[in-house]
């Protein structure tokens, strides 16, 4: 097999190329052809220097995430960093791209690092529940600061190489086109010199940073691991000796890599690309093209799904019943853009050119020359049905029909069409424009190109798709259900609507049941009778505790939106359960959880008994691009796997619950949804 790392001379330097399509990942060969390469820059006593580069699209951009879990290689990445550093030659980093993780700890062991313009330079580990673990928090302390270094190992977000240059991470910004050259003038200039080792750096900067940085972002770390493991070793980097500094490092990395939020975090990570397979369906099929979009409502969510392909570069025409309606349609996403380009993420005249691709329009036939047709108007079936009437008659031969449904069955609105094939859902998730997740509903007739192309379109404007089939409420709503049930069915037996919360909010969730309702509103899909009171939800309604925007719903509101408990929703829930012959008791936390999550668990094991989801990992990234379960439990399947399946089903019998067949087996069998990573 050939070696990805190459090597030849010029003018005394050692010219180090690595070619490991398809991001140069350090990997066990890379690692072994890096070190012969040393071997060589130091047997050779006509080599003067070294420049290290990569081929491709980037730098190194990280250790090969396949081989965690496995036993390593050797050389392991600390030992080749330490063989860089311990040169007696000068190695220059040669960085283009991004260079992220192990790859940038490969270019701290380097003595100098040259980069283009358009570089990233970064240390993503604790997005998978680790820190860097061949130095990094040891060596960036050093050479950049306290700062940098723990901004960048808490957050995982990358800097520009201009940046990377004004901290002293980045010793040259070359030519974006000129990398090789003004990295082999920058070693030339080097040669005879003693190299500058980071290890030996002195730690700078401003040590009370790091616990003013924890305080900071208190609100955005709760529940992970990993950023406060990243701060204790920048402290430690304050505080230790490079060997003693290292050690810690390592004993903080091998604690995060066997606990279960890394495994979490890097199921995930696999999860998502595994999401975008479609079993059946070859990798190579033709796609449909898709260069003008056409949207039906210009509401919140029709709005919002215009700007995720205007965004891309795609025309969008929208269509309005109103002119009043367009008009506002369009003045909210004209907003939205301007609001942006005022925090620095668009630039004026990008938003003038998005606004532009935008074509408002009352006349449903203007969207005949669309190659792709989103209906994103009122949740009724007999609506949608006439609405696919008219664009069976309207829209091209070839376009795809969707629908942003994000209940209704997709086969019944395709079956008033002459074209089933070309029909699909499209569930986008509010607001659409920010939201990842993407549900992409594949109906009885839809056409495999047709599924393909919208799986590649949802990529292309930034959204993470997973594939459903059809039912009532399809993956995600589908297994809200039993929860939002089993939520207001524990008020009816002594619960609060605070104490259920709580209990969501401190397992990692962004907010729990009824906070969620009253954000959404207490009144959507309520029938509007206030005079027909079937559920508490129906009295809150009938009284105008529709939530949030009228400042009560399941709690009261200040003038900031503050919640506290309301004693007027008690009283209704306490008449509700005194009708319904409920006896108030004590509810235990753990019975919550058993009853609106282990609930979940059961639902998401039907999904798969019935091919409603094609893995348990798409049940999981639905539930943590879309509903907000905190990532490092994994999604509810990953996180029953480690709960265990055994315990999940003993507490749904314990409560009278039907135990899905699959979960059942698993259960016996102790066996898992997931593999393990």
């Amino acid at each position: 097999m050939t070696s990805p790392i190459s090597t030849e001379v010029r003018d005394g330097i050692l010219i180090v190329t690595s070619n490991n399509p398809p991001v140069n990942a350090l990997g066990a060969a890379v690692r072994q052809g890096l070190a012969a390469a040393l071997d060589q820059l130091e047997s050779d006593n006509e080599l003067k220097a070294a420049v290290i580069r990569c081929e491709g699209r980037t730098f190194f951009a990280g250790a090969d995430i396949t081989e965690f879990g496995k036993p390593m290689v050797e050389p392991v990445l600390p030992q080749l960093i330490e063989r860089l550093e311990n040169s007696k030659k000068p190695i220059v980093a040669a960085i283009h791209g991004t260079a992220l993780g192990g790859g940038l700890e490969t270019a701290l062991g380097c003595h100098y690092r040259v980069a283009v313009p358009s570089a990233k330079l970064g240390v993503p580990e604790v997005k998978l529940g680790l820190l860097p673990g061949g130095g990094g928090t040891q060596r960036l302390p050093r050479v950049a600061g306290i700062e940098t270094a723990a901004e960048m190992c808490a957050t995982g977000n990358p800097i520009s190489a201009k940046k990377a240059a004004e901290v002293g991470l980045v010793d040259k910004v070359a030519g974006e086109d000129t990398l090789l050259e003004d990295a082999l003038a920058f070693a030339t200039g080097m040669i005879g010199t003693e190299p500058r080792r980071s290890g030996e750096m002195p730690v700078h900067g401003d040590p009370a940073f790091i616990q003013k940085f924890a305080t900071e972002n208190a609100r955005k770390f709760r529940g992970f691991d990993a950023p406060a493991a990243n701060l204790r070793c920048v402290q430690a980097a304050v505080e230790l000796s490079l060997k003693e500094g290292l050690a810690f490092e390592r004993q903080e990395f091998m604690k995060l890599m066997m606990g279960t939020q890394s495994a979490a975090q890097r199921h995930i990570f696999f999860a998502e690309r595994q999401a975008a397979k479609i079993d059946g369906i070859a990798d190579d099929i033709k796609l449909r093209d898709v260069k003008k979009v056409g949207v039906i409502g210009a509401g919140t969510m029709g709005g919002g799904i215009s700007m995720n392909f205007l965004q891309a570069g795609i025309p969008v025409t929208i269509v309005e019943a109103a002119q009043e309606n367009l008009d506002r349609g369009v003045g909210v996403i004209r907003k939205n853009y301007d609001a942006s380009a005022a925090k620095g993420r668009f630039k004026p005249e990008q938003v003038d050119q998005m606004m532009g691709l935008l074509a408002p329009t009352l006349k449903v036939e203007d969207l005949a020359d669309c190659d792709l047709i989103i209906e994103a108007i009122f949740e009724n079936m007999d609506v949608k049905k006439e609405m696919f009437g008219k664009l069976d008659k309207i829209a091209k031969p070839g376009a795809i029909l969707a629908s942003n449904t994000s209940y209704l069955d997709i086969n019944a609105i395709a079956s008033v069409t002459s074209r089933p094939q070309d029909v699909l859902g499209m569930h986008f998730f509010s607001p659409a424009n920010v939201m990842k997740l993407l549900e992409v509903v594949r109906g009885a007739k839809t056409a495999d190109d047709v599924l393909a192309t919208a799986m590649a379109i949802a990529k292309k404007i930034g959204k993470v798709a997973v594939v459903a089939g059809v039912c009532d409420g399809f993956i995600g709503n589908r297994m809200l259900k039993p929860r939002q049930l089993e939520a207001m069915n524990l008020l009816m037996e002594g619960a609060t609507p605070q104490q259920i919360d709580k209990v969501h909010v401190d397992f990692g969730m962004p907010m729990g049941p009824f906070q969620m309702s009253d954000l959404a509103g207490v009144d959507i899909g309520w029938h509007r009778d206030p005079a027909r009171i079937e559920s508490v939800r129906d009295a809150l309604c009938a009284v105008g505790r529709w939530g949030q925007k009228t400042g009560k719903g399941f709690y009261d509101y200040d003038e900031k939106r503050r919640p506290t408990p309301s004693t007027e929703v008690q009283a209704i829930i306490d008449d509700f359960a005194a009708k319904a012959g409920k006896t108030k008791r004590a509810i235990s936390d753990e019975e919550i959880v058993e009853r609106t999550l282990y609930t979940m668990v059961n639902e998401g094991a039907l999904i798969l008994e019935e091919g409603v989801a094609q893995r348990a990992s798409d049940v999981d990234v639905v539930w943590i691009y879309g509903y907000g379960w905190p990532v490092y439990r994994g999604g509810p399947m990953f996180w029953a796997d480690i709960e265990g399946n055994d315990k999940i089903a003993a507490g749904l019998e314990k409560h009278g619950f039907k135990v899905a067949k699959l979960l059942k087996e698993k259960a016996e069998s102790k066996g898992r949804f997931t593999r393990p990573v």
